[in-house]
C-alpha cells in the first residue's frame, strides 16, 4: 500500500535528485534535498485537510489530483507563480522575468519580497475563511470542547467569519499603512494590501460557493436515484448521476487547487530564504510537493481521518495559525522554522489526542483500528 501510494514520490525524488547532482553539482542536491524537506514539513496540514475533501472523491478523480494536480501544483505554483510574481511587479514580459531570474537573482528576490504583502494578504484571507468556517460550524467530534463549543453557538449568526476576516484584513492594512508613514523610505502598500485580500476573500466564497452547491446538488440527486430504484427496481432504469457528479467532483477539484496554492505561498516565500535559483527552487519545491499529494491519497485510502477523528480539528488549527502568520508577515518577518513548527505541533497534538480517545473506547467494545 504504502509503495503503491508514494512510488512515484520515490522515483521523483531519485530522478530529480540525480538530476540537480549531474546538472549543478552537489550543492544544488542539498540545496534541493533541504527546500523538499521544508516543503514537506510546512504542508503537512494541507495533506490532512486535503483529504477530508478528497475522501468524497471516487478514484478517477483521486488520480486525477495525483497527475493533472500535481502538474499545476509544481509547474503552476513552483515555477509560473514566482516568475509571474516578477514579471508582474517589474512590467516585463515572462521571458525576461526568467532571464532576469538566472542573470540578476537578487533583483529577482529583491521583486519577489516587494510583492510579498500582496501575496500574504490573498493567502492570508484565503486560510483564514478555511478556518473560521470551520470553527464556527457545529461537529459531532471536538477536539478544544471548551473553545469549539461556545464558537459553535456564535456561528449561528450569518457572515460572521466574513465580517471576522474582514476586520483581520483591515488591521492587518492600517498597521501596515502606520509603518510605512513611520519608516523612512518604506512605501504605503496599504491599498494592495487590502485589494489582495479582499481578492482572497472573493476567491474562497466563489471557489468553495461552487464546490458546496454541487456537492448538495450530487447529494440530492444521488436520494433521489435511491427513491427510483426503490421503486423501479425490478424494470425501471436507474438515473444516472454521472454528469453531476464530474461538475461536483471538477469544483471540488479546484477549490483543491486553490487551497494548495494558498498553502504553498510560504513555501515558495521561505525558500527565498535558501537559495535564488528558480529551478532549484521550483525542483526541491516540487518534490515536496509530490509527497503532500501522495500524503493526501494514502490518508484517504487508509481512512486515518476516520481512526483519528481530532486530526482535521488539528489540521484546521494548523491553516489558522498559518493566516495569522501570513498576515503578520505583511509586515514583520517569521522564520519558515517556526511556520512549520507550529503546524507539526498541532497535528501531533491532535494525533495523541485521537489516540487516546481510542483507546478510553476500547473497553466499550467501540475500539478503532490504528
Amino acid at each position: 500500500m504504502v509503495l503503491k501510494t508514494f512510488g512515484w514520490s520515490f522515483a521523483i525524488t531519485a530522478l530529480g535528485l540525480a538530476f540537480a547532482a549531474w546538472q549543478w553539482g552537489w550543492e544544488a542536491f542539498g540545496v534541493v534535498l533541504i527546500l523538499s524537506i521544508l516543503e514537506i514539513s510546512l504542508s503537512f496540514d494541507n495533506a490532512v485537510v486535503n483529504a477530508g475533501i478528497l475522501k468524497k472523491m471516487n478514484a478517477f478523480w483521486q488520480k486525477i489530483f495525483l497527475t493533472v494536480g500535481i502538474l499545476i501544483a509544481v509547474f503552476g505554483m513552483r515555477l509560473v507563480f514566482p516568475v509571474a510574481i516578477v514579471a508582474i511587479s517589474a512590467k516585463v514580459g515572462p521571458i525576461e522575468a526568467i532571464e532576469l531570474a538566472l542573470d540578476q537573482p537578487e533583483q529577482y528576490e529583491a521583486l519577489v519580497t516587494d510583492a510579498h504583502p500582496a501575496i500574504a494578504a490573498f493567502g492570508g484571507m484565503f486560510l483564514l475563511m478555511i478556518f473560521l468556517d470551520f470553527i464556527f460550524e457545529e461537529r459531532e467530534h471536538k477536539w478544544l470542547a471548551w473553545l469549539e463549543r461556545p464558537l459553535a453557538k456564535l456561528g449561528k449568526v450569518d457572515m460572521l467569519s466574513v465580517c471576522i476576516a474582514l476586520i483581520a484584513l483591515l488591521v492587518s492594512a492600517m498597521t501596515f499603512a502606520v509603518h510605512a508613514h513611520t519608516s523612512t523610505g518604506a512605501q504605503d502598500k496599504s491599498a494592495t494590501v487590502l485589494l489582495a485580500g479582499v481578492a482572497g476573500l472573493i476567491t474562497y466564497l466563489i471557489v468553495g460557493g461552487l464546490s458546496s452547491y454541487f456537492e448538495d446538488k450530487l447529494e440530492e440527486e444521488e436520494e433521489r436515484e435511491h427513491e427510483e430504484e426503490e421503486k423501479a427496481k425490478a424494470a425501471g432504469k436507474p438515473v444516472s448521476a454521472v454528469g453531476l457528479a464530474g461538475k461536483a467532483a471538477f469544483f471540488l477539484f479546484l477549490y483543491l487547487e486553490v487551497l494548495d496554492a494558498s498553502f504553498s505561498f510560504d513555501g515558495v516565500i521561505g525558500a527565498f530564504a535558501i537559495t535564488n535559483h528558480i529551478f532549484w527552487m521550483a525542483l526541491g519545491l516540487g518534490i515536496g510537493a509530490m509527497y503532500v499529494r501522495s500524503l493526501t491519497v494514502y490518508l484517504v485510502r487508509q481512512g486515518t481521518l476516520d481512526d483519528y477523528v481530532y486530526l482535521e480539528h488539528g489540521a484546521h488549527y494548523a491553516i489558522g495559525a498559518l493566516a495569522v502568520i501570513l498576515l503578520v508577515t505583511i509586515q514583520h518577518e517569521i522564520s519558515e522554522i517556526i511556520t512549520g513548527l507550529i503546524g507539526v505541533v498541532l497535528i501531533a497534538a491532535s494525533f495523541w489526542s485521537s489516540v487516546r480517545r481510542n483507546k478510553r473506547l476500547e473497553p466499550e467494545g467501540s475500539t478503532v483500528d490504528a
